[in-house]
């Protein structure tokens, strides 16, 4: 059974940034998609950002720009750094690990972490 653990969530004021970070454990090796998906207040689920172990990446309009995902597959953790945050970009973030995928879904999730950006 593949764990994640997000970190980095915060609180912090429009225009700023802020890093998230992932770490997967229990996989018995490389894992080969991770990414982000945010749920706001009254919103659906969504995808944030998603990165193959061969450093593919995908991105929703809404961060295109402003942020990037990466990962180190030695450490099985996946990055997001967040620039020129909006009040939108409020939300639990959370962390996701699976197969490749074409509609990038996953099968592993985190419990999430809090980024609340104030305008």
């Amino acid at each position: 059974q593949v764990q994640l653990v997000e970190s980095g969530g915060g609180e912090v004021q429009a225009g700023g940034s802020l890093t998230l970070s992932c770490t997967a454990s229990g996989s018995g090796g490389s894992i080969a998609a991770m990414g982000w998906y945010r749920r706001g207040p009254g919103k659906q689920r969504e995808l944030v950002a998603h990165i193959t172990s061969g450093g593919r990446t995908n991105y929703a309009d809404s961060v295109k720009g402003r942020f990037t995902i990466s990962r180190d597959n030695t450490q099985n953790t996946v990055f997001l750094q967040m620039n020129s945050l909006k009040p939108e970009d409020t939300a639990v973030y959370y962390c996701g690990a699976g197969p490749v995928r074409v509609d990038y879904s996953l099968d592993y999730w985190g419990k999430g972490t809090l980024v609340t950006v104030s305008s």
